[in-house]
């Protein structure tokens, strides 16, 4: 079974029967995974929660939280919805931005915040409204925090894009780039946006 079967049917619940071992990794939030599994990031989760309660009044819902791991490598599931109730986690590809890896080798060197950057920011982010955009389905992410506070002016969303895929990583060994963008696989936009939903933090950072 590929890695895009896999994630559709761990998204389900089926993958969980079908690979305990591996499924375990993303369950449990309290049990620390062995280090070569290159999961969650525990540090960037605390950071995470931290933010959580720095802007607990930006946010209706506190259930899930979607982390940006831009510690690894594009070819990595690096974009994770954590909930934060049973300890579930989805995890997903996700690009950065050409700005943030203007040499294009599949690893985040910078973040910026500015216009015109075509990087990808770093900070918390609130999820706001899905809508009908020149990706198609998107989702608008409200910066909150110094670092990435433009992210409305720069129309940086959550959008699928057709160099987020396994086929892409199995040709070049990595992602294509946004313009900042987090962008994901298009088959798995729909989930990924139906886990998030408006009023929800998304918290991207390297570690």
């Amino acid at each position: 079974m590929n890695r895009r079967d896999f994630s559709r049917l761990a998204v389900a619940g089926v993958g969980l029967a079908l690979f305990p071992k591996v499924a375990a990794r993303a369950t449990l939030l309290d049990h620390k995974p062995p280090a070569e599994w290159g999961w969650l990031n525990e540090q960037l989760l605390d950071r995470a929660r931290a933010a959580l309660d720095r802007h607990h009044g930006a946010f209706e819902l506190r259930d899930r939280i979607a982390l940006a791991d831009f510690s690894v490598a594009s070819r990595e599931f690096r974009f994770h919805i954590v909930d934060l109730i049973d300890g579930r986690t989805s995890s997903y590809l996700v690009a950065h931005g050409r700005g943030s890896d203007p040499e294009h080798s599949g690893w985040l060197h910078r973040f910026s915040n500015e216009p015109g950057s075509f990087a990808s920011s770093a900070g918390t982010y609130r999820t706001g409204e899905i809508y009908e955009g020149a990706h198609g389905q998107s989702m608008r992410l409200i910066g909150l925090d110094e670092g990435n506070n433009n992210a409305e002016a720069r129309a940086i969303v959550i959008h699928g894009a057709d160099y987020v895929s396994e086929n892409q990583i199995a040709t070049w060994g990595k992602l294509g780039r946004s313009e900042g963008c987090l962008a994901v696989a298009p088959h798995m936009l729909p989930q990924v946006l139906g886990l998030l939903g408006p009023g929800r933090m998304l918290y991207a950072d390297k570690v």
